[in-house]
């Protein structure tokens, strides 16, 4: 398991910094750190996470659901990347998929966030792409 040193720096002094549940977890939860906020059906809040983070060049943090409340209660994370030379707070984009609305309270987790590392791609334009099995089937090629 490779660590990164990744610094964080409180925005207020109240805010719950990230962290992870158990030992091993891939992903830090993030949590509230305003007043409770009710997000309507089909609306969508963002969070002022009350926290920076620096940590090395090769690295990007990535913000993701907590399954729970997307799967019970229809909040999906919109956006969600976040690259190594950003310093400012951390905002995270909520939005209500279900027909009602849902109430988080200051405290509670709102979402996850996973640093890791990231490969750079070279572009190289070419008038052909080799051969693969699936070639260029699409959704379903397969069968259902």
């Amino acid at each position: 398991m490779n660590k990164v040193k990744v610094k964080v720096k409180k925005l207020r002094p109240d805010v719950i910094l990230p962290a992870y549940a158990l030992p091993g977890d891939a992903g830090m939860d993030i949590f509230s750190n305003e007043e409770d906020v009710t997000i309507g059906s089909g609306q969508r809040h963002v969070f002022a996470a009350g926290w920076a983070l620096e940590y090395p060049e090769g690295y990007a943090t990535l913000i993701w659901d907590k399954s729970g409340l997307s799967a019970k209660h229809g909040l999906k994370v919109m956006g969600g990347l976040f690259e190594y030379t950003y310093r400012g707070e951390y905002m995270i984009c909520l939005l209500n998929t279900s027909d009602q609305s849902y109430e988080i309270k200051k405290g509670e987790k709102i979402a996850q966030m996973i640093i890791q590392p990231i490969n750079t791609a070279e572009i190289e334009e070419v008038v052909e792409l080799s051969e693969s099995v699936r070639g260029e089937g699409r959704h379903g090629h397969t069968g259902k």
